[in-house]
Order: structure tokens, then C-alpha cells, then sequence
């Protein structure tokens, strides 16, 4: 017997009312805890030199401990920022930036365990920077030749390729990785105020000396011949964070002047809708805006200014809104590894829901005001995104959630273990794994891919580097926002 029409309607409204009621179920809920705890043991796994004992990343064992021997300088540790085996000191000195000022801000919301965890991923990284600028008016800025490295498929552990140390000798200039060096000890000297005394120190002086060697010599690393055949294409972009985190680390006047009076040098009137390793303005604006929100520095409002303008491009609803995001509601910025721009603009709007919240105050986008709760909205809209709320239902975290990328663009991860199959893998011989259409054998939990297209699509596709290669900085401003929201996880939408 046929359902009456009235029936047939009732039906169909019961069916849709489950499927909206069972998707709000599953897309509303976000363990923020395991995620945070995840993205923090992706570092693990990009480790560069001896592993320590309470190793947790199983399948990764020691790498690159020749490096810098060739130029008689102890050069072993750091990070390989990507799928690839080189370290590039540009990108690894911006991770380490955003993870001491993930600490920062947030480490009072993460659990004990987990800051003990992002203090060791900071050091991991500093202990490196300090080695790079360990020679008067020298920095080494890359360790490894990128283009043998690109044309092979192997291990870390089985590196056979060229490991070239790149360096930069005053008078050459280097001010934009020397400032970004500068700023990243700076702040991980903050994030170990009060863990490690004596090392905040260290780390301290040697920003001071990071940023006199940036200031002193003025110009971009990779306008030096020998450094930019081995930077360029990758990371030769131009920027810095100068003198800002120095002022906040020290709270020196002569920073916060150096500040205020290089303002247009430092971009303050440049609304660049962008933040990350290549493009320091936006985040330059926040940092700086802090102390105008406090009321101690008016003479730093073109900031502030700045900064404002920033947060209202970043809302939908505001007429002054206009960058663009992907159908799914992902922040999208043409290029490659696009979840770089939305896990370090996240952070930010963390960050200065934080600032504005503290002091009472809103931005004026028109005809809109703006608080902090619209802000902490967006960046959670976000988070939601890359952990799975997006229409390919799928987790763009390694190893959370039930749907992940499998095929990820890593040579560790997609090679066997040297645990597992300790033979040695030659450069080429790789290819066999790369081309491969099975998982890969080692699971990277925590890696962040970078992401779909600006049509929420994600193929899964280890050739594809652009989506599905991993790396530290995507990573490393997330850390912060899972902190926020690991402590405050209510949705806010």
C-alpha cells in the first residue's frame, strides 16, 4: 500500500531532520585535546640528528650527523621543514617563532604534558639556530643541496645526496633570516622564562646578537650568488619581524622606538591579507598592536591600524571583507600548501580576540563592529575545517579521525622503516615506493598536508606536493589555536 503524500512529506522531513541532527553530531564534536596532542608529535618525526632516548616517533632513527663537518661546524639538528631532506634555517626559524609564541599566549591553557612537549619542540629547533649563528658576523642559513636532494626519493637515514652548508658573512646581508632568527630566539627565550632561566638567557643574548648582525647589514640572503642557487626557488622571499620581538622580550625602549620610527620600512601601512614564513606584516601588526590595546604606546596606532583593517578583511559579514575562501568555507590563498595561510591566520585571530578581549574593546569594520567572539568564531570554523568538518568529510591531520590522507608527500613516511627494513634504499630506488598507489607505510601522525583546492577538493595523490606534502610551519601556528580550543572547546557556531 502506497503512503499518503502528507505521509510521504512527513517522512522525508523526519529523514532530513535525523541527517542534519546526525551531521551537527559528528561535526560539532572535535576532540581539540588529541588533535593538539597529535600536532605536537609531528615534530618528532621531522627531526634532523642523534635521536634522544624517549624518542616517541618510532619509525624515524638518526639523520644528517655529518652536517656542517665539511665546513668544520657542528651543524646536526633542526628540523627538515617539508618531505624532503633539507633544512632550511628561513622556514625552520619562523616555526620556531610560532611555536614559543603558541607558548606564550596559550601555554597556560595547554596541559602540563603537552607544554613540557612544545618546550622540547621549540628547543629542538632553537638549540639548531643557535649553531647557525654561532661565528661572529656569519650565519649559516641551509644545510643541504636541494637539488640533488628533489631529484631522489630516500630516507633521511640513507641521505647520500649532497648535505652543502650555505652561509652568509657580513658584509653580505642576511636580514631577512637573521631578523626572523633574532625574533624566533626571542620568543622561545619567552617561552622558557620561567621552565629554564638560565637558557632564556642564552637565548636572549644570542637575539640581540641576531638582530645588530640583521640591522647592521641590510638587504635579503639570497641576494648573495652562492646562497640563491641553493634557496631560490624555495625560500628566498624577503621580510621580518625586526626589532618587534626584542621589545617584547626585553621591554627595552630603544626596540619600541626603533618601532615606531621605522614603521613604514617595517610595512605598518601595508594591508597584506597573509602571514607566514615569506610575509611577516600581518602578524608584525598584531604583535605590535598589544601594546597600543594597552594604552602604553599611541605613538604605535599605525599598527594598530593596520592590524584592525587585517581582522576585518578576515570577516565574511564585513563590507570591508574580502579575502577568499573556498565554497567549504576554508580561508584560500592561490599557490601551493595552502593550509599554511589558514593555520597561521587562525592563530592570529586567536591572538587578537585575546588582546581586544583583555581590554574590553572591538573593531570598527564600518558599518560592523567587530569582537572577539566573531574572531575566535572564524579561527574555529577553521580548525573545524582541517579536522574534518568540509566536504570531503575528511581530516586533513594525519592519524585523527577515521578518514585521513594516506598518500602524503614525505620521503620517511612513504619509504619502510629503517627499523623495519634496515638495507640501505639508494636515491633512485625510492622511485618504487613513490610511484606507488598503497598507503603509506608509516602513518606521520600530527602532519598537517597542505590541504584541498579552492574547490574543497582533495585527491589523496603522494605526486601532488602542492596538497599533500606536510610541513613544520603549517603545523606550528596550529599548535596554539588547538591549545585555545582544547581549554575552550565549546562550539561557538
Amino acid at each position: 500500500m502506497r503512503p499518503s503524500s502528507s505521509k510521504l512529506k512527513n517522512m522525508t522531513l523526519m529523514m532530513i531532520l535525523f541527517l542534519i541532527g546526525s551531521t551537527r553530531l559528528v561535526d560539532s564534536y572535535h576532540d581539540y585535546q588529541e588533535a593538539l596532542t597529535k600536532s605536537i608529535l609531528f615534530f618528532e618525526g621531522q627531526r634532523s640528528g642523534y635521536l634522544p632516548q624517549d624518542q616517541r616517533v618510532g619509525w624515524r632513527g638518526d639523520s644528517g650527523l655529518g652536517d656542517g663537518s665539511g665546513r668544520g661546524v657542528d651543524l646536526t639538528g633542526g628540523y627538515y621543514d617539508a618531505g624532503d631532506n633539507v633544512k632550511f634555517n628561513f622556514p625552520m626559524a619562523f616555526t620556531t617563532t610560532m611555536l614559543a609564541w603558541s607558548v606564550v599566549e596559550f601555554g597556560e591553557s595547554m596541559p602540563s604534558s603537552e607544554l613540557r612537549n612544545t618546550l622540547v619542540a621549540v628547543k629542538w629547533a632553537s638549540d639548531y639556530l643557535l649553531k647557525s649563528i654561532s661565528q661572529p658576523n656569519r650565519i649559516y642559513v641551509q644545510v643541504g643541496d636541494p637539488i640533488s636532494d628533489h631529484n631522489c626519493w630516500e630516507r633521511p637515514e640513507d641521505m647520500d645526496t649532497a648535505r652543502t652548508v650555505y652561509a652568509v658573512d657580513a658584509p653580505n646581508p642576511a636580514s631577512d633570516v637573521a631578523a626572523e632568527t633574532a625574533a624566533a630566539l626571542a620568543a622561545a627565550s619567552m617561552a622558557f622564562r620561567s621552565a629554564d632561566p638560565g637558557y632564556s638567557e642564552t637565548l636572549l643574548r644570542n637575539a640581540i646578537s641576531a638582530f645588530q648582525l640583521a640591522d647592521s647589514y641590510r638587504g635579503a640572503y639570497s641576494d648573495n650568488s652562492d646562497v640563491r642557487q641553493g634557496a631560490c626557488p624555495f625560500y628566498c622571499d624577503f621580510d621580518g619581524y625586526q626589532a618587534t620581538w626584542l621589545r617584547r622580550a626585553t621591554q627595552d625602549e630603544s626596540y619600541i622606538n626603533y618601532v615606531a620610527s621605522n614603521a613604514h620600512t617595517l610595512g605598518a601601512d601595508d594591508n597584506i591579507n597573509e602571514f607566514g614564513w615569506d610575509n611577516k606584516h600581518a602578524g608584525l601588526n598584531v604583535l605590535v598592536s598589544k601594546e597600543v590595546i594597552e594604552g602604553s604606546m599611541y605613538n604605535l596606532q599605525l599598527y594598530k591600524t593596520s592590524a584592525d583593517s587585517f581582522m576585518c578583511s578576515l570577516i565574511p559579514e564585513s563590507s570591508s571583507s574580502h579575502i577568499e575562501f573556498t565554497p567549504g568555507g576554508l580561508i584560500y590563498k592561490p599557490g601551493g600548501s595552502n593550509l599554511q595561510h589558514a593555520t597561521s591566520i587562525t592563530f592570529l585571530l586567536l591572538v587578537y580576540a585575546n588582546y581586544l578581549d583583555k581590554s574590553s574593546q572591538t573593531v570598527n569594520c564600518g558599518t560592523l563592529n567587530v569582537g572577539p567572539a566573531s574572531l575566535r568564531k572564524q579561527a574555529q570554523r577553521q580548525v573545524n575545517y582541517i579536522l574534518g568538518e568540509n566536504p570531503m568529510g575528511m581530516s586533513y591531520m594525519v592519524g585523527y579521525s577515521q578518514k585521513y590522507p594516506q598518500r602524503i608527500h614525505h620521503r620517511g613516511s612513504s619509504l619502510p622503516s629503517i627499523k623495519d627494513y634496515p638495507q640501505h634504499i639508494a636515491c633512485k630506488e625510492g622511485s618504487y615506493y613513490f610511484n606507488s598507489s598503497g598507503p603509506n607505510p608509516n602513518v606521520h601522525v600530527g602532519a598537517v598536508v597542505g590541504g584541498p583546492g579552492e574547490d574543497d577538493v582533495y585527491n589523496d595523490d603522494r605526486a601532488d606536493f602542492r596538497k599533500s606534502e606536510p610541513t613544520t610551519y603549517i603545523n606550528a601556528p596550529l599548535v596554539g589555536a588547538l591549545a585555545y580550543f582544547a581549554a575552550n572547546p565549546t562550539p561557538l557556531y
